[in-house]
């Protein structure tokens, strides 16, 4: 194992990210909820596993959007060659960032509503 390998790999992911959050809106504006959903995954008194649980589904919703984002780039290229097959491919795949989103978002109802909700009371 090299670790000059292993080091330019994690940078490659590190552009990966880079390129999403710089390229994509929904990227972004997935990763700055999901810093305030972590924060108040902190600051709220919850539980270990509905942490637990928070912090996957923030990183689920996250991921799937970069996996979105590959595949729109890799269809972009391919367009030509597949015509109508590339609009029901990215309109799939943002069903499925959609679907993690709102999973998400219901869990987030789930786990944080009653704190929340006392708060405000």
């Amino acid at each position: 194992m090299s670790v000059k390998r292993f080091a330019q790999s994690f940078k490659d992911a590190m552009n990966g990210i880079r390129h999403a959050f710089e390229n994509e809106q929904n990227f972004r504006v997935q990763m700055i909820t999901g810093l305030i959903v972590m924060f108040f995954a902190v600051w709220l008194p919850i539980r270990d596993s509905e942490r637990l649980l928070v912090v996957i589904m923030v990183f689920m919703v996250l991921i799937v959007e970069l996996l979105n984002t590959a595949i729109e780039l890799f269809i972009d290229l391919l367009k030509p060659r597949l015509h109508h097959y590339a609009k029901a491919v990215k309109d799939i795949m943002a069903g499925a960032v959609f679907l993690t989103s709102f999973a998400a978002l219901i869990v987030g109802i789930i786990i944080f509503g009653p704190y929340l909700f006392s708060l405000i009371k």
